[in-house]
């Protein structure tokens, strides 16, 4: 259990802050990078939901992937070492989880024949921003990934790439099962 009675230590004002770990590093570093833009991924979902509500069976995923959000925060936070004790890694499992979602949700909706354009509904507009964000979530983890001595939890890279997919699926959901899509109308404005 986390137990945070003071939100403020002045720790961090000599630009640094605290791994899971214990270990400081500079705030702009790729690793913080990281898990904060998966925290920023989580804070749009947040706002997704306040118009979502309605559609029990999607808040309810978006609840699911909220608390996974911060698991994966915490996995990233924590850098995978070889023999030290585990600490909370983003499991196979919960990227099935996201699999089954999406083939739940794709399952009603027609197939494409153009790109969609961010928007339709105040939900489906929000669940495109937290996809975009989410696949710079993404960017950063295999950017961290691929420098030494930065190991990453492959599940997290997997997660993240449902979790993009997840939500592109689930704003057409949210737009009518993707009769209120907007779509992409190549050259229309030449």
């Amino acid at each position: 259990m986390v137990i945070l009675n003071r939100i403020y230590t002045r720790t961090g004002d000599d630009g640094t802050t605290a791994l899971g770990s214990g270990e400081r590093r500079p705030k702009y570093d790729l690793r913080v990078a990281a898990y904060g833009t998966v925290d920023e991924t989580n804070a749009v979902i947040g706002v997704a939901r306040l118009h979502t509500s309605a559609d029990k069976k999607i808040d309810g995923m978006l609840g699911m992937i909220q608390n996974d959000l911060f698991d994966l925060g915490a996995d990233l936070s924590v850098p995978q070492r070889d023999g030290k004790a585990e600490r909370l890694r983003v499991l196979a499992t919960q990227v099935a989880r996201l699999e089954h979602h999406i083939d739940d949700l794709n399952g009603s909706l027609a197939p494409l024949n153009s790109f969609i354009l961010p928007g339709g509904t105040p939900a489906a507009a929000h669940l495109h921003l937290a996809r975009t964000i989410c696949r710079r979530a993404e960017r950063i983890v295999v950017e961290l990934a691929s420098q030494p001595n930065e190991p990453v939890n492959g599940e997290a890279v997997q997660y993240l790439n449902r979790l993009s997919d997840f939500l592109f699926v689930a704003s057409r959901a949210v737009n009518d099962n993707g009769a209120g899509d907007v779509l992409w109308v190549p050259g229309q404005n030449r």
